[in-house]
């Protein structure tokens, strides 16, 4: 089309999930026809080793242009790629931010395209004073003048998004080898304000329960009773 492209695969997107691709940036591990796949890739017609969705999103960014469109319903895939800006505040928000997140721009592209945001992207958006309006009329923020800096986007997303679950059960495994033994509540109170701020109560408390059992069916910590933990 004029301003834009559109493919079609009749078949199932085998990731299962683009939000999953993007944020992983690793290479699939199931091909239909594998032979065929690596021979593509072998001859530099696709990229297969990681990366290939991920780098049009980039490709994108850079122009300030909206982020690909996926359709997976109707057991095809449909991909569309707009090749002019549709919204100058999304695209001032990339050029003055070169060091927003994927994840962040896919959200605000969500925003530009009056696409419906979960409670938790909204709160997220306007955590960064990114997007303004009253649900579900959202608009990116005009007001957005200055730059975000690098380190102010990293410790609002480490705060509001998280980090990998390794890291927090390292942290349980430290605190109890600090104190020997603890019950539930001082766990929960202890990871209570490094937790993302994006889960409710509800959600962190169950986040700790599935720390806990993972811990312990590795064999790390043990379950003394009475709810009280100690390191194996």
């Amino acid at each position: 089309m004029e301003d834009q492209l559109i493919f079609t695969n009749l078949g199932s997107f085998i990731p299962g999930s683009v939000e999953k691709v993007v944020k992983e940036d690793a290479p699939e591990e199931h091909y239909r026809n594998r032979f065929l796949a690596t021979a593509m890739f072998n001859l530099k017609m696709v990229d297969t080793a990681g990366g290939g969705i991920r780098k049009m999103f980039n490709y994108q960014r850079e122009r300030f242009f909206p982020m690909p469109e996926y359709d997976l319903s109707e057991d095809k895939v449909k991909v569309t790629v707009i090749g002019k800006v549709l919204d100058m505040d999304f695209a001032r928000v990339l050029a003055r931010n070169p060091s927003l997140f994927l994840e962040q721009i896919i959200m605000l592209d969500k925003v530009q395209k009056q696409k419906p945001l979960s409670d938790e992207e909204i709160k997220y958006l306007k955590g960064l004073g990114l997007i303004e309006g009253r649900k579900p009329n959202y608009v990116i923020s005009a007001k957005i003048t200055a730059s975000l800096s690098n380190d102010e986007l990293k410790a609002h997303y480490i705060k509001q998004r998280g980090l990998d679950d390794e890291h927090y059960k390292n942290l349980i495994v430290e605190y109890l080898k600090k104190f020997g033994e603890s019950p539930r509540k001082n766990i929960e109170k202890f990871l209570r304000d490094k937790l993302p701020d994006i889960l409710t109560e509800s959600q962190k408390k169950n986040k700790v329960t599935n720390l806990l059992s993972a811990l312990r069916i590795k064999g790390t910590i043990r379950n003394n009773g009475y709810s009280k933990w100690s390191p194996v």
